[in-house]
């Protein structure tokens, strides 16, 4: 069992920058996947971004490329998501989850641990 623990969600203004960091418990995800969701009021829960194991793979949807960096630090069980010129579209609960075959899918039902989430809340 992995349990995951999102956080540094908060309020910033458009244009601002958060760094969301994903640790996992003890158990080490050195071999896992993890994918970035978010989940905005009333929508459903969409990729933001992954990163395969060992970090050589990373993917990101098109509403965040060139702004977002998925990253991981396998020594720290911890994988961050840097979130840069931050528009209030990009309001919404952000969870990460861990894939146990090392990929880095944009298929949600694929993943199979989850944390709790973190509030990200952009202001104009």
């Amino acid at each position: 069992q992995v349990q995951l623990v999102e956080s540094g969600g908060g309020l910033v203004q458009a244009g601002g920058s958060l760094r969301l960091s994903c640790a996992a418990s003890a158990r080490t995800i050195g071999s896992y996947g993890v994918g970035w969701f978010r989940q905005a009021p009333g929508k459903e829960r969409e990729y933001v971004a992954g990163i395969n194991w060992n970090g050589d793979r990373r993917y990101y949807a098109d509403s965040v490329k060139g702004r977002f960096g998925i990253s991981r630090d396998n020594t720290k069980n911890t994988v961050y998501l840097q979130m840069n010129s931050l528009k209030p579209e990009d309001t919404a609960i952000y969870y990460c989850a861990a894939d146990r075959r090392g990929s880095s899918t944009s298929n949600r039902d694929l993943y199979d641990y989850w944390g709790q989430g973190t509030q990200v809340t952009v202001s104009s």
